[in-house]
């Protein structure tokens, strides 16, 4: 047997060192070497095993270019086919939906809905395609309890309670015990890597959570980073070789990122975050990384009893229902990938009980802000150096573009001499340093989206002004193009 060993790696990279020292020599990162036990691989051992097993099969599947090097223009470029998932709004981010030999990694706080949005994802699938639930957090009757609450008791997913990474790989390889797939055709329709195993495979599998898995072949506990590395990659290798869509549930830190080490974000296709207030009943999903197509889409689900629903119009949510206007908002038209949203922007301007001022927002840049204040106290003449300014962005939904700085100005005005905007009115554009409004990308998909939901005046950069033809699109809409933020202003007063 190996003999343990006690060494240190680096919560960020996965770098091993012999002692532990305050910087990373590996990444230069600092304090993240944390200690770990472990041992090398005794080839007696049924883990050491099964990784050879594994890596085996991925060696013959293609994985590893054993032939060595070929020309580029030699390689047969593969078109990833997507199979839908089901739900509309998991399918927007994704890309279009699951692709076979894609391994996913989705994070969000506890209690977010990530379990209970997987197990309908699976419970719609199984109608169709073999798919596997395992659960290292929850009993197999916790899991049961779940899925009656939410009316899918019936679907035909199979279910195991397990944490060893052998049994997972096991249970893996033997797949179902019957299904279509023949002459190594994947079940969701792709090719797997392994076209001369014939075994039936499973289409979807569910890993809840990597954080619990753990391999005989490391005496460090469950969680540790060698851990997770370790037993992810094993779990990637199966899946592609087998061509199965293999999700991984992660835990996140106090901080919001992916607990363990960052190397686990490197090895899958596509990382996931569920976001959201866990008070609240709305819920959405962003995708930071996405080897199979956008980044930057946005999913909306409303939590009800009966599981995760999509939301098909989610400006509505955003968007705050007041019985007459009231000072200090203005409706934002974002973008979310392809999507235009409408969110209601708020200011609250009040005078400063401290010497200095707080400049405080959420769901915005917070820098940006005091930058907009600057630029609205030169080039409008509106000075709000003796007031704290707090801006926030109704619903819980965070704006990174620039393009919500013309609202955030209207509305701080707005709260500033405490007067409404006009009702019905909406504004988008970026904001220079120099006062100039700079137009935003895709500025017709925007104006489409406020016209659909009935506003009636629109503040716009004049470089996103349409013209001919396509001005005719936007009947009941007023346009009011402007090319800095003092007529911006002049609009606003006009309207009043």
């Amino acid at each position: 047997m190996a003999k343990p060993q006690t060494v240190y790696v680096c919560s960020e990279c996965g770098g091993k060192s012999a002692k532990w020292q305050g910087q990373c020599p590996h990444c230069q990162a600092w304090n993240t070497l944390v200690e770990t036990v472990e041992r090398a691989a005794d080839a007696s051992r049924p883990g050491a095993r099964h990784g050879a097993a594994t890596a085996q099969f991925a060696g013959r599947g293609g994985l590893t270019a054993a032939s060595g090097p070929v020309l580029l223009t030699a390689v047969q470029a593969e078109h990833h086919r997507h199979h839908p998932s089901g739900i509309d709004e998991l399918d927007r981010v994704l890309g279009g939906g699951l692709v076979p030999g894609g391994v996913l990694l989705l994070g969000g706080d506890p209690g977010i809905g990530k379990s209970t949005l997987l197990l309908q994802v699976l419970a719609g699938l199984a109608e169709e395609f073999p798919t596997l639930y395992i659960s290292g957090e929850e009993s197999a009757a916790q899991v049961a309890l779940r899925a009656q609450r939410l009316g899918l008791k019936d679907a035909p997913v199979r279910l195991m309670a397990e944490t060893q990474l052998e049994v997972m790989l096991d249970a893996l390889a033997r797949g179902p015990g019957a299904g279509p797939p023949q002459g190594g055709a994947s079940p969701l329709g792709g090719q797997r890597a392994n076209a001369s195993v014939g075994a039936p495979s499973y289409a979807v599998a569910v890993i809840d959570s990597i954080q619990t898995v753990y391999t005989e072949a490391l005496s460090s506990a469950p969680g540790s980073v060698s851990q997770v590395r370790e037993c992810a990659a094993q779990l990637t290798r199966a899946a592609k070789a087998g061509g199965i869509t293999l999700v991984l549930v992660g835990h996140v830190t106090k901080e919001g990122a992916l607990a363990g080490p960052r190397v686990l974000e490197h090895m899958v296709d596509t990382v996931l975050y569920f976001e959201g207030d866990t008070q609240s009943r709305y819920r959405l999903i962003r995708a930071i990384k996405n080897r199979f197509g956008a980044v930057n889409e946005l999913g909306v689900f409303a939590m009800t009893e009966h599981g995760l629903k999509g939301v098909s119009n989610p400006s509505a949510i955003f968007l705050s229902t007041h019985a007459e206007p009231v000072p200090g908002t203005c409706v934002l038209a974002t973008l979310e990938g392809t999507r235009p949203l409408l969110v209601e922007v708020q200011a609250l301007v009040d005078s400063a009980a401290a010497p200095s001022p707080r400049r405080l927002s959420v769901g915005l840049d917070a820098a940006r802000l005091a930058m907009l204040l600057a630029v609205l106290h030169r080039h409008a003449g509106v000075a709000s150096g003796d007031q704290d300014v707090f801006v926030n962005a109704v619903g819980g939904v965070r704006i990174t573009e620039p393009a919500a700085d013309l609202a955030v100005l209207l509305a701080i005005q707005s709260s500033l001499r405490n007067r409404p905007l006009p009702r019905g009115l909406l504004a988008f554009g970026e904001v220079g340093l120099a006062g100039e409004i700079r137009p935003a990308p895709r500025g017709q998909e925007r104006l489409h989206e406020a016209a659909k939901l009935g506003f009636s005046q629109a503040i716009i950069p004049a470089a996103n002004a349409p013209k001919g033809a396509a001005a005719r699109a936007f009947e009941g809409l007023t346009l009011h193009p402007v090319s800095r933020i003092d007529e911006a202003l002049d609009v606003v007063r006009g309207l009043a």
